[in-house]
C-alpha cells in the first residue's frame, strides 16, 4: 500500500509536536495491526511495517510450520509449507505480504483512537521530561479535582496535573475545587501510563521554599537554612547560620515588625515556626532547640543523647503538647533529648555535678 501523502503528513506531525518519528511510526504500526486484529478476529498473526522513504505500509501475515494443522489461520502444514519451498522444515514460520481487503470504517477508527492516545501520552512524556528541572520547586497551582483519596492540582503554563496524596495534605488544611495553592514538587516520575507529579503541602521543602521566596539573603546564600523539622499543619524549627557576621541570620527571617515571617505562617494556615541559630557544638544547639522554652543546662548521655534541664515552671512548655516541641527539637538537632524539671533527683544530681565541677576549676 503507498501512501506518500499519509507519510508526508505524518512529518509534518512529527516536526510540530516534536516527538520521534521512529516511536511514532512504531506506535502506528501497533496500532494498525491492532485494528485489523480487532476487525478480523481469530485470523492470523499479523504485523505491520511502515517505509517512510518509500511512502509504503505493508501488512505480513505469520503462520508457522507444523505436522498437524489445529489453527488454519495460523499453522500450514510441512506438506504445504514444502510445495512453497521443499526446504521448509516443521518449526519454520512463513511471512506473507498482502493488501487488506475490507479493512474499512471501524478498523480505519480503531487505529485513530489508538493513535490519538499514543499521541497524547508521547506529548505528556515530553512535557513531563521539560517539567523533570521543577522537581524541588515552589509552584502554584489550582485545586481542578478530588476523589477520596488525592487532591489533583494544576501546574503552570501548560497544565500539568501534580497530584497530591492524604500524606502530603495538612490534617488542619481544607482543599476546594478553585482554589489556588502552593505546593512544593516533591516528585517528577517519568514512567510511561504511570507518569506522575507528586505535590506536597507536608514537606519540609515547602517550607525552606517560602522563606527563599520571602528573605532575599536565603535565596542570595546569605543565610543558609541548615535543618528544619516539621509537623505539619502544627509547628516547625527552622535552624539557620549567616556566612556574613553582618547580617542578623534571625533578624532578616523574622523582618521587619515580623513581616517576612509572618508571611510564611500566613500561607501555612497559621503553624506556628521558631526559628533557631543553628550551632555546631550540639549541646549548645539543643539550647536553642527547645525554644521557646528557657534551658538551664544541657548535659551529654551517652552517645547523641542528652539530658535537658529547665525550670519547673518551663517543664510543659519545653516538653509541649503532646511532647511535640521535644519532639521537634530531637528531629532538629538529631540527638535524644531527655527533658527534666529542675526539681527532679536526677536534675539535681546534675545541677550539682555542675556545680562541683565550676567550683574546682576556679
Amino acid at each position: 500500500m503507498e501512501n506518500k501523502e499519509f507519510f508526508a503528513a505524518l512529518s509534518d506531525l512529527v516536526k510540530e509536536k516534536g516527538i520521534s518519528q521512529e516511536a511514532f511510526i512504531a506506535t502506528l504500526e501497533n496500532a494498525l495491526a491492532s485494528a485489523y486484529k480487532k476487525q478480523f478476529e481469530g485470523g492470523a498473526e499479523i504485523s505491520v511495517t511502515m517505509n517512510p522513504e518509500k511512502g509504503k505500509i505493508e501488512f505480513k501475515a505469520t503462520r508457522y510450520v507444523v505436522a498437524e494443522v489445529e489453527d488454519k489461520d495460523k499453522e500450514i502444514s510441512l506438506e504445504e509449507a514444502q510445495e512453497l519451498d521443499p526446504t521448509h522444515k516443521v518449526g519454520d514460520k512463513i511471512v506473507k505480504t498482502f493488501i487488506p481487503k475490507n479493512f474499512g470504517r471501524i478498523a480505519a477508527q480503531t487505529a485513530k483512537q489508538v493513535i490519538l492516545q499514543k499521541l497524547h501520552e508521547a506529548e505528556r512524556d515530553n512535557t513531563l521530561s521539560e517539567f523533570s528541572d521543577k522537581e524541588g520547586e515552589l509552584m502554584t497551582g489550582v485545586i481542578r479535582k478530588m476523589d477520596e483519596r488525592n487532591v489533583y492540582v494544576e501546574l503552570g503554563d501548560k497544565k500539568i496535573e501534580g497530584v497530591m496524596p492524604p500524606q502530603d495534605r495538612v490534617a488542619t488544611e481544607k482543599y476546594a475545587i478553585g482554589d489556588t495553592i502552593k505546593v512544593f514538587v516533591k516528585r517528577v516520575k517519568n514512567n510511561g501510563r504511570n507518569s506522575q507529579v507528586v505535590v506536597s503541602r507536608t514537606a519540609q521543602g515547602l517550607v525552606k521554599k517560602l522563606f527563599e521566596e520571602q528573605v532575599p539573603e536565603i535565596a542570595q546564600g546569605v543565610v543558609e537554612i541548615k535543618e528544619i523539622a516539621r509537623e505539619a499543619g502544627h509547628r516547625t524549627k527552622m535552624a539557620i547560620l549567616s556566612s556574613d557576621v553582618r547580617v542578623d541570620a534571625v533578624g532578616a527571617c523574622v523582618g521587619n515588625r515580623g513581616a517576612r515571617v509572618n508571611a510564611v505562617v500566613e500561607e501555612l494556615g497559621g503553624e506556628k515556626i521558631d526559628i533557631i541559630l543553628w550551632n555546631e557544638d550540639p549541646l549548645a544547639f539543643i539550647y536553642k532547640a527547645l525554644s521557646p522554652a528557657t534551658v538551664l543546662s544541657v548535659t551529654a548521655k551517652g552517645e547523641k543523647s542528652a539530658v535537658a534541664i529547665v525550670p519547673d515552671d518551663k517543664l510543659s512548655l519545653a516538653i509541649g503538647r503532646d511532647g511535640q516541641n521535644a519532639r521537634l527539637a530531637a528531629r532538629l538537632t538529631g540527638w535524644k533529648i531527655d527533658v527534666k524539671a529542675e526539681s527532679s533527683p536526677e536534675a539535681q544530681e546534675i545541677l550539682a555535678q555542675i556545680e562541683n565541677e565550676n567550683s574546682e576549676e576556679a
